[in-house]
Parts: C-alpha cells; sequence; structure tokens
C-alpha cells in the first residue's frame, strides 16, 4: 500500500509553498515526491488534516437581462508567460465561508455583484485542482450578476481584463485562446445550455 511517510517544509512563502515527502511505493520502494500547497505549515496540510477545506473558489456567474452571457477573466499567469481565460476566482480565507468569499471576489475582480444561488453540496462541495503537483482544492459558487464591470477594485499586481462573453464568444475561446480547465469545461456546459444556464443543477 502507498503511503506517506515523513514531511519536510522547504520553503517559507505567504501564498504558496513547497512540501517534499518520503513517498513509499506500494512495492516498498520509497523515493521523494515533491508538494506545492497553501497550507502555511505541516499542521495544516490535507495529508495530515484528513480534511478537504477548500483553498480557493470558482465563480461561475451569469449576467445579463437574457441570461445570455458568463462573466470571464482574462488575467495574466506568469507560470505560461501569457493571458489565459478563467472564471473569477480567488482564495477563501481563513474562517471565511465559500460562498461569502465568491461574492467578494467577485467585486474585487470584476465589480460586480453576485447573487449566490442555493444549490445541493454534490455541486458546490471543494474538489481538487490539480492533484498530481498540490493538494489544493476549490469549492465552485454559482449565481446570476447584476452592476457594471471595472477593475478599479483589483489588486496592483493583477493584470485582469473583465470579459462577459455570450456563447458565440465562448465558442471563439474554446477554440483559439489558453483557458483554465475547469473555465473550458464550464464554458462547454454554457454553450449547450441555451434555455437554462443552470440547468444541471437541477438534475
Amino acid at each position: 500500500m502507498s503511503r506517506v511517510k515523513t514531511i519536510k517544509k522547504q520553503t517559507q512563502n505567504r501564498f504558496l509553498n513547497l512540501y517534499e515527502l518520503e513517498a513509499k511505493h506500494r512495492d516498498g520502494k520509497v523515493s521523494p515526491y515533491f508538494l506545492a500547497s497553501r497550507a502555511e505549515d505541516v499542521s495544516e496540510l490535507k495529508i495530515t488534516t484528513g480534511k478537504n477545506i477548500p483553498d480557493g473558489v470558482a465563480i461561475y456567474g451569469i449576467y445579463g437581462e437574457k441570461k445570455d452571457k458568463v462573466a470571464l477573466v482574462r488575467q495574466f499567469r506568469y507560470p505560461i508567460n501569457d493571458y489565459i481565460y478563467e472564471f473569477p476566482a480567488g482564495l477563501v480565507e481563513k474562517g471565511e465561508d465559500a460562498t461569502d468569499a465568491a461574492v467578494r471576489e467577485m467585486y474585487e475582480e470584476t465589480g460586480l455583484t453576485l447573487t449566490p444561488l442555493s444549490c445541493e453540496e454534490r455541486y458546490t462541495r471543494p474538489f481538487f485542482t490539480t492533484i498530481g503537483m498540490t493538494d489544493e482544492s476549490c469549492a465552485t459558487v454559482y449565481g446570476y450578476l447584476s452592476g457594471e464591470p471595472t477593475n478599479l477594485h483589483q489588486e496592483e499586481a493583477e493584470d485582469i481584463q473583465v470579459i462577459l462573453a455570450d456563447r458565440e464568444e465562448c465558442k471563439r475561446i474554446l477554440k483559439e485562446e489558453n483557458v483554465a480547465i475547469i473555465c473550458a469545461y464550464m464554458l462547454m456546459h454554457f454553450i449547450h445550455s441555451e434555455d437554462e444556464p443552470f440547468g444541471f443543477l437541477k438534475v
């Protein structure tokens, strides 16, 4: 049976740290395995706690009287040295509810006001993002948006453009642009759910 034997913290950063695991494989061999995590200490790693508390939140927000646009951000990301399309998203602060974090992050990134939908837990509970390299997990919050988009509330270090994309623009984005995988899957949903964008939440 595979398992983690020991854990050593390798870095001391604010938002992301590297941990070295001593990994025992199912054949009994032991080797190092490196893990990136939002955890500030070994005691906060999901390996240690056994709990899946969301590190972040992604927001699937629908805009417009006809409910025919989805809110995206086109953001510069250093790992690819380029812009990528994503859902508005952000970190959940300690002690903060994921829905509250979604309302806050949507306003900070886009200037829009999010009215969250009430959904079954299976749709909103946190899921892991890139489990081969990080224990990060994100919850998803769904809702309708109002107001006018602006970047006035963004942090100075953020390079974000607010996009309100209709279905034709979503098709173009999927075909031509860099897109985060969670966003890509949900845009596929949006393109093919013309009558009710959140119909899948009622299944």
